[in-house]
């Protein structure tokens, strides 16, 4: 059902990997300990050293599957002054980071167009943090998006967070049955799509 990858796969997902899941992680760290929440720097994932926030489940799906992702940041709402807004808010951080990193890809995927090699990195490394920002997003319970979806929705949401116990096996269900590829790759494409054109923006300018 999974395609195996070539070697040179392998390698590009690697280090792109080793940049984009430690900076999704640590964008959700950053914003809860500004906002009080000290959690995370206690627990050593203040951090960008991808060995503390790799999953090894999540880490092999990013190679064999749709998608992957890394060990959750701990996060303690208590210490928000508004807890629903503060959990909305570390939440969206991963994303964005992921968004940011999108963006940087395709910036330097402009400036730097000469060389083939270079321009394939940078490609995917654009790619791969769409699909990762994307993925996120996702209204899944204990995915960032179900979080954001709670802070949005009005009163309180702890059925929501109540499901988070069942995360895995919905994500593993989704993923054998093929059902988490195209929902992705619907809004993933689009956002690929406009930074392949920045990219190609900044090349001309």
């Amino acid at each position: 059902m999974f395609g195996v990858p070539s070697w040179e796969e392998i390698l590009v997902k690697v280090m792109i990997i080793l940049l984009a899941l430690p900076l999704h992680e640590f964008g959700h760290a950053l914003v809860a300990y500004k906002l009080g929440d000290n959690t995370a720097y206690r627990e050593g994932r203040l951090t960008l050293n991808p060995i503390k926030h790799l999953d090894p489940l999540g880490t092999l799906m990013i190679f064999f599957g749709p998608i992957g992702w890394a060990k959750p940041v701990p996060v303690n709402p208590f210490y928000f002054n508004d807890r629903k807004r503060g959990m909305m808010l570390v939440s969206l951080a991963g994303p964005g980071a992921n968004l940011l990193l999108a963006l940087l890809g395709a910036v330097l995927l402009g400036l730097f167009n000469s060389s083939p090699l270079v321009q394939y990195f940078l490609y995917y490394f654009m790619v791969i943090n769409v699909y990762l920002a994307v993925f996120n997003l996702l209204p899944i319970p204990t995915l960032d998006g179900s979080k954001i979806l709670a802070g949005l929705l009005p009163g309180s949401q702890t059925w929501l967070y109540n499901l988070e116990r069942y995360a895995i096996p919905i994500l593993l269900l989704l993923i054998v049955f093929g059902l988490l590829t195209p929902i992705i790759s619907f809004f993933a494409k689009p956002l690929i799509q406009l930074f392949y054109a920045i990219a190609r923006l900044v090349s001309i300018l």
